[in-house]
């Protein structure tokens, strides 16, 4: 195997993810569609995005657990098989119900994938590239965010809603057919343990005390938590805010509500990871550092995002806003993968999802509650609030326990 396969790995898998993004954004472009033919409030199509949430966060600690105790390869290339078959199959709703029950259950397929993928290139890539492999490979989760926004929208527009997860579906599925010769699974720890030791099975219990033991773990997942209700927010509510406030058509909204955003994250995870990587030689503060000032960089620009009416300033905070996005966005399992051990990332990744996409996957229903009452750009705005309670977690960690959290780890690998 060369030196150049462990970034064939993050290409490969940057396909991947690039689908499980692009099948969970696909329905958000076609709510008017959805409210039109079976008559939804704003509160159901909010619901529609957080039980996929809530799904997801709920089975993450699960597929950690497992993604830890078995071949990652199979946990990724089965998870794509399932959630792109469950992506075909919500054509089949008729109903609010249907179309609730396929949401959810998309959620079970793609809450392995991350687990799985971030812990298999942690284990080709040692902490010097980690941040740039792990922010390249977010790059995947912006494009397949536009992809989803603007071609469901565009098929919508043509051919009707049902023909966007029919697509989408039937793509990941061969997909995952193509890759499965290619992609090769090492062995776990590879990059961090000491030379001649092999990664331990560790109990469930005794990771709970890893994690327990880690107040930098905590409030990397109480962080995550606060970042992920904006961008649940941004990838439900952006689309239909396009459609109604500016009067954009659906493949329109759909492509503005994520182009800008995404384009912009794509260049700022991969200089988030570079900086994080350069950072991280230097302090163990360094990734928990860039991810403190671009979340506190970003607050302003989603307040301008809900209160502006200029469709050219919208256009601005919207592309700042994703720059900040995507520097944090890049160390987030990087960040805590310093403080947590290699035997039990993928448990830790799975308790990271669930924390923010249990806590943040409530913020369709919440946005959808407050513009029922207000208005949804005012709904917007307010998200801003948690961008600034998470930058004030982050500035926990870096003062007062990552330095002591990361030495311990080290010390146990060696």
């Amino acid at each position: 195997m060369t030196s150049r396969y462990k970034w064939y790995v993050v290409a490969m898998l940057w396909w991947i993810a690039l689908f499980n993004y692009a099948d969970r954004q696909a329905i958000f472009s076609v709510f008017p569609l959805l409210e039109k033919e079976f008559h939804l409030s704003a509160v159901q199509l909010g619901l529609l995005g957080s039980s996929f949430a809530w799904t997801y966060g709920l089975c993450s600690p699960f597929a950690g657990n497992v993604v830890d105790r078995i071949r990652r390869k199979s946990a990724i290339l089965g998870g794509l098989h399932a959630w792109s078959a469950i992506c075909m199959a919500t054509a089949l709703a008729r109903n609010f119900a249907g179309l609730l029950f396929f949401r959810a259950a998309e959620g079970t397929g793609e809450t392995f994938y991350f687990p799985a993928s971030v812990s298999l290139i942690g284990d080709y890539h040692r902490k010097e590239t980690r941040s740039r492999a792990l922010g390249i490979h977010q790059t995947s989760v912006y494009i397949g965010t536009i992809a989803g926004g603007a071609f469901a929208g565009l098929i919508g527009q043509r051919y009707g809603w049902r023909w966007s997860f029919l697509v989408f579906g039937a793509l990941g599925i061969a997909l995952g057919v193509f890759l499965r010769t290619f992609l090769i699974e090492p062995e776990r720890g590879a990059s961090d343990l000491a030379r001649g030791r092999r990664a331990e099975r560790i109990p469930t219990r005794d990771f709970l005390r890893i994690v327990w033991g880690a107040p930098t773990a905590l409030l990397l997942m109480a962080a995550f938590l606060c970042a992920n209700f904006v961008a649940a927010m941004l990838l439900t509510w952006m689309p239909k805010y396009l459609y109604d406030k500016f009067h954009l058509s659906l493949a329109a909204a759909g492509l503005t509500a994520t182009v800008f955003v995404q384009l912009a994250s794509m260049a700022g995870a991969p200089l988030g990871g570079w900086i994080a990587d350069s950072l991280r030689k230097r302090t163990p503060r360094g990734r928990m550092i860039v991810q403190a000032a671009a979340v506190f960089c970003g607050a302003p620009f989603v307040v301008l995002c809900g209160m502006t009416a200029s469709a050219k300033w919208l256009i601005v905070a919207l592309t700042a806003w994703g720059f900040f996005k995507g520097l944090y966005d890049a160390n987030i399992f990087a960040s805590l993968f310093d403080v947590i051990r290699p035997e039990v990332r993928g448990a830790a990744a799975g308790f990271m999802n669930m924390t923010g996409w249990l806590g943040g996957g409530a913020a369709p229903v919440v946005i959808g509650y407050i513009a029922q009452r207000q208005s949804l750009g005012l709904a917007i705005a307010m998200t801003a609030a948690a961008y600034v309670v998470a930058g004030i977690l982050l500035l926990t960690g870096i003062l007062i326990f990552v330095t002591r959290d990361a030495a311990r780890m080290q010390a146990q690998l060696e």
